[in-house]
Parts: C-alpha cells; sequence; structure tokens
C-alpha cells in the first residue's frame, strides 16, 4: 500500500536529497523510503550503508567525515534536499565534554548550512530531539511552544541548530523543517549501545542477560516505531506550512517497568533486572503533544507499540541467530 506520504513525495521524484548519517538506524530506513519515492539519494556517513532494499541506480554513496567542511560541501553540492541526522555524541556523553559535543556537532552544522545556502539548497531538515530540548515538563503531553531547558548539551545543542536554522532562514532565505522526535525503535537500532533502550532491553532479554536499570524504572517515554518516523520525515519534504518546529511522537508515554514488561510478555522470558543509580539528566516524563503534527503534515502514528515491539522482537532475534 503506497503512503499519503510516498504519494506526495514522488511528486518531485527528479531531485535529489542528501541523508547526512544515511548509515545509521534512521538514515538507513530514510535513504530506502525515499529511493522508493522516487528521489535520487545521496548519502554521507562515516560508515557504509548496512544492507538495504534500494535500488542502486538511484544511490550515491558518500564515506566522509562530518568534521570536513570541504568533504560536507561538496556533498552538499547537487542537491535539492538536505536531511540532518548526524549527531557523534547521546545526553550523556555530551555532559562529560560539552566543549566536543559543539566541536563535534553545532561548528560542523554550520559549516553545513553556509554550504546549503551556497550550492542552493531547497531545504534542511533537521532531526531535532523533543526527548530532550524540553527539559523537565510543566505539562504533558509537550506542546511545541512549551519552555526549553534542556538537561544536557546534547538537548542544548539540538536547540541551538534549531536557532541558526531560524537565523540562516532569516538572512539567507534558507528553507527548512525542525522534526522533534520522541524516542524511535524498530529493525535496525543497535542492540550494543547507549541509546534506544527497546533494542538493547530486547538483545539482552533473548540472550538471557540482566537488565540495568537507572532508577526505579518509573521514567516515561514515548516511543514511536520507525515506520511512522519515516512517513514524517517523507511528509517533511513536501510541507510548505507556517510552522517550522513539529513533535513527531506516539503522544503517549510508557514507563520503563511498562516496557520490560511488555518485551516479557512478548518473548515469554523471565526478565531479571538490576538497579542503578538515578541519573541527573533523565527527566521524569517526556511524552510529546502532536496535534500540529496530525494537523499540519496529516500526519499520525500508523503501527501500535504492541505490534512495533513484535517486528523489532523478530529482528533481533534474526540478528542474535546470525552471530
Amino acid at each position: 500500500m503506497v503512503t499519503d506520504s510516498e504519494s506526495r513525495a514522488r511528486a518531485s521524484k527528479a531531485e535529489r536529497c542528501l541523508v547526512l548519517g544515511g548509515s545509521g538506524f534512521i538514515g538507513s530506513h530514510l535513504v530506502e523510503a525515499l529511493v522508493k519515492a522516487g528521489y535520487k539519494v545521496r548519502t554521507f556517513d562515516a560508515r557504509p550503508l548496512p544492507l538495504i532494499d534500494a535500488d542502486a541506480a538511484s544511490l550515491e554513496e558518500i564515506t566522509g567525515d562530518f568534521l570536513d567542511a570541504p568533504q560536507v560541501s561538496e556533498a552538499v553540492r547537487g542537491c535539492d534536499y538536505v536531511f540532518h541526522l548526524v549527531s557523534t555524541t547521546l545526553p550523556k556523553t555530551s555532559n562529560e565534554n560539552p566543549l566536543a559535543d559543539v566541536r563535534e556537532n553545532l561548528l560542523p552544522t554550520l559549516s553545513m548550512l553556509d554550504a546549503a545556502s551556497l550550492h542552493g539548497v531547497k531545504k534542511v531538515i533537521f532531526l531535532s530531539s523533543g526527548g530532550t530540548i524540553y527539559g523537565i515538563p510543566q505539562t504533558l503531553p509537550i506542546a511545541e511552544e512549551h519552555p526549553k531547558r534542556p538537561l544536557s548539551s546534547y538537548g542544548i545543542v539540538k536547540l541551538t541548530i534549531e536557532h541558526y536554522l531560524h537565523l540562516y532562514h532569516a538572512l539567507r532565505g534558507l528553507q527548512y523543517q525542525v522534526l522533534r522526535l520522541s524516542n524511535p525503535f524498530g529493525e535496525r537500532q543497535a542492540i550494543v549501545s547507549s541509546q534506544g533502550v527497546i533494542a538493547v532491553f530486547l538483545g539482552k532479554i533473548l540472550k538471557g542477560e540482566a537488565l540495568e536499570v537507572w532508577g526505579d524504572g518509573g521514567v516515561i517515554r514515548d516511543y514511536i516505531y520507525i515506520s511512522d518516523v519515516i512517513d514524517a520525515m517523507l511528509l517533511a519534504l513536501t510541507y510548505d506550512g507556517p510552522h517550522r518546529e513539529i513533535n513527531i511522537g506516539s503522544g503517549q508515554g510508557l514507563s520503563i517497568n511498562q516496557v520490560i514488561d511488555a518485551i516479557a510478555s512478548t518473548t515469554g522470558l523471565t526478565v531479571e533486572k538490576r538497579h542503578l543509580q538515578q541519573r541527573s539528566f533523565d527527566v521524569p516524563a517526556s511524552v510529546l503533544c502532536i496535534k500540529k503534527a496530525k494537523a499540519e503534515l496529516n500526519w499520525q502514528p500508523r503501527i501500535p507499540f504492541d505490534e512495533g515491539l513484535r517486528r523489532a522482537k523478530a529482528w533481533v532475534e534474526d540478528l542474535i541467530d546470525r552471530d
């Protein structure tokens, strides 16, 4: 079945999209969807693309360093749209070295925006962080207008990039769209990582390992399946409305304990938990309001959490079997 996002994207199929971070979890799914929608796609990443379902004739892969401004500028040249998915840090690691976070993420992004302006890019789509830029919520769900008080350098840098996008739009006419994403999960998410709790927990449970839970497991997050994320990103290409920042999430919250219970139910396995001290940068609850996404992008999540979890479990099982 062709989704609304795919059909709208096909209107400009002769155009070229650059996906910065195209080899990652989200990026590889986006590349597949863009090629399927008829776009020519160029990827730029430090790692090679994983095995994906995409017509090689429509795909150009560049291996490079995001910190290398000339390399990035050359990758941007000739592209109509740029998806910015690159991040070298996580909330925890960013706080350990904020200077490195600024040096590796903010400054190279400014160089990329210079290149986008120079080479006549039609639009930059930036994947921001709905889970970190707002800080401790005053109300739930969190709407786009909520105050922004990040508790991590990661969130501060994401928010600062949003501000610079506005500046480049005001001064140079660069069009942009910010998608503030909640917690994505699904196939290809790393099972050995400090991010992506569902994939990590699935990997540990299926291998018979204990789970490390920060705090009492009561922290609440908004989880969204990867295909719904990609639908929103495709729609962002053709959206020309007035709202530059839009939340993308499920609009529902689940605690870590609820996630663990759901994984245990899906796998049929017994779960062993080991509780660690709560982390200072973890906000107690983060659930995004998605009314604007529904109204402006004509988008809403289509895959229920339990269905997404079943799909993710099948992929992790296959990965472990192959190892």
